[in-house]
């Protein structure tokens, strides 16, 4: 795999708040939507790499024209996974974002968030931005107004005007991206788990990583704003068995620990030493000996 990567870093040396990650795949007009929002809507120094899988959308040639963009180029799709870990060698801040192609982030999304790690008692924590999305999916923790669901559609001017109006109380629960940590705890656990590529579950399973590692803060923050058009990448993708991966590496469901551990879009508190529940476990030993049972391999 590694001959097919190649690296460029072009970014200046600079004092940088955030190093945000971009993976992205042949989806040039979002992403050049998102890192054109990234520098227009930011107030802190902001470091941009992108992880280009393939690029022959004309990706790779815009980024070529680029002097201040670090990227990735890999000739295949590595997935989300690989893609993020590939990036450490290249991060200049203290603090990683895993931000999807996606997304347009709103005037003061930094800057919400750097107010929260300056009011950290440590490295020990994870927060997440925000999301609004254009329809309800059924996740508790996302703002639902539809600015569009295209490029084309998609009403700069108004969100920019009425963003501000759409803030919500802080939740808990942080796995979604746009997420922070230090780059000492993402070392500490290794990163991004690669069973778990092309990415589906991934997220769950990196915030279970701090959890078992004394992460107790899983923060969202309700100023911090990113309009996300909507799995724009994943939709394309074949999916993994993330699910039935998660139940086996951890014994339970990720229902059970993102939404009775992390309490997911619940009004914020440190969620302290939570368990799960004597009938949640017995229920996650059941599925485990069905999942055996019936399946001679996991993929």
């Amino acid at each position: 795999m590694l001959e097919k990567i190649t690296k460029y870093q072009k970014s200046p040396e600079a004092d940088y708040k955030f190093s945000v990650l971009i993976p992205t795949w042949n989806n040039m007009d979002f992403l050049k939507l998102c890192i054109s929002s990234i520098k227009k809507n930011s107030s802190t120094k902001i470091q941009i790499i992108v992880i280009v899988n393939e690029g022959n959308d004309g990706t790779l040639e815009w980024l070529n024209e680029q002097h201040n963009i670090d990227y990735i180029h890999s000739e295949v799709n590595i997935g989300i996974c690989y893609a993020l870990n590939i990036c450490r060698s290249l991060i200049k801040s203290n603090y990683i974002v895993y931000m999807n192609d996606d997304m347009y982030v709103l005037p003061n999304w930094d800057t919400e968030l750097d107010k929260e790690i300056s009011n950290m008692p440590n490295k020990s924590f994870m927060l997440s931005a925000t999301m609004i999305e254009s329809f309800d999916t059924g996740n508790p923790c996302v703002v639902v107004k539809n600015y569009g669901t295209s490029i084309e559609e998609f009403d700069e001017q108004k969100i920019l005007k009425e963003y501000h109006t759409l803030a919500i109380q802080d939740w808990n629960g942080s796995t979604w991206p746009p997420n922070v940590v230090h780059k000492d705890l993402w070392d500490l656990v290794g990163g991004m788990s690669i069973e778990f590529s092309p990415g589906m579950y991934s997220d769950p399973d990196f915030s279970k990583k701090l959890y078992e590692s004394g992460v107790r803060i899983f923060k969202g923050v309700g100023k911090s704003l990113v309009y996300h058009f909507g799995s724009k990448t994943t939709k394309r993708l074949k999916k993994s068995r993330g699910r039935e991966l998660f139940l086996l590496k951890w014994g339970t469901t990720s229902n059970v620990f993102v939404n009775k551990i992390l309490q997911r879009g619940k009004p914020y508190k440190p969620i302290n030493n939570r368990t799960s529940t004597f009938w949640d476990d017995i229920t996650g030993k059941i599925k485990i000996l069905k999942l055996l049972l019936t399946s001679n391999k996991i993929h």
